[in-house]
């Protein structure tokens, strides 16, 4: 299951950025802009396994969310933020901040500091899998580029996001729920019918003949397999 990071940035360039850098990398995320939005996503029971947290907010400090979780759940908190001085820092990391990672940044670092954090609190998470060759097939997440046969070819924003998550997993079954849940949302996990259509679209762009996959493999009764990619 797809580990899920609470993103709380109110820099809406930023925040759909990593949204999306972490979207391809596996992640689940909830966006925040405000610490208002950031403790409705809590409340709302949605599981959350790791924080992103700014500190300049519209409706507060996000020190101030910071201490709401450390009273009530041990989440992981890495702190993102352009204060460079060393005071807050300290004062952030004794207060139950994980880790502190100055504005800007890369992706790279933030990647790796989010999977120190969660391995200190006994989760793993390893880097995703965000290149897939199969034969003519080349499917490179970051770029949002799929290549078959040394042609571009043309997705859908839903197709894409299918095939990414099928990607990620690939060789291993990924069940309807979760493809779902993933894809559509968790109100749509009972909404087998998309499923099928979407998988059906995709065999007919990724396959020689989408009626015999080689690909793209149902699983009976229980999900999807993109079957393993080559080195």
């Amino acid at each position: 299951m797809s580990l899920g990071v609470l993103l709380v940035e109110d820099d809406r360039e930023l925040r759909a950025t990593l949204r999306a850098a972490l979207d391809v990398e596996g992640y689940r995320v909830l966006a925040a802009a405000s610490l208002a939005d950031a403790r409705a996503l809590l409340a709302h029971g949605q599981g959350v396994d790791i924080v992103l947290l700014d500190l300049g907010l519209p409706d507060g400090d996000g020190e101030a969310l910071l201490a709401e979780l450390r009273r009530t759940r041990s989440t992981p908190v890495i702190v993102i933020s352009a204060r460079e001085a060393e005071a807050p820092r300290i004062r952030l990391l004794d207060a139950g901040a994980d880790d502190f990672l100055v504005k800007p940044f890369s992706l790279g670092e933030l990647l790796a500091r989010m999977r120190v954090a969660l391995r200190h609190r006994g989760t793993t998470a390893r880097a995703a899998i965000t290149r897939y060759t199969h034969g003519d097939l080349l499917v490179e997440l970051p770029a949002h580029r799929v290549v078959r046969g040394g042609v571009d070819v043309h997705l859908t924003p839903t197709e894409f996001k299918l095939l990414a998550r099928l990607v990620r997993n690939a060789g291993q079954v990924v069940s309807h729920r979760q493809l779902l849940a993933d894809v559509w949302g968790a109100d749509f996990t009972e909404h087998t019918h998309y499923l099928r259509l979407y998988m059906g679209q995709l065999r007919a762009k990724l396959e020689t003949d989408p009626a015999d996959p080689q690909r793209l493999l149902t699983e009976p009764g229980v999900g999807y397999r993109l079957v393993e990619g080559e080195d």
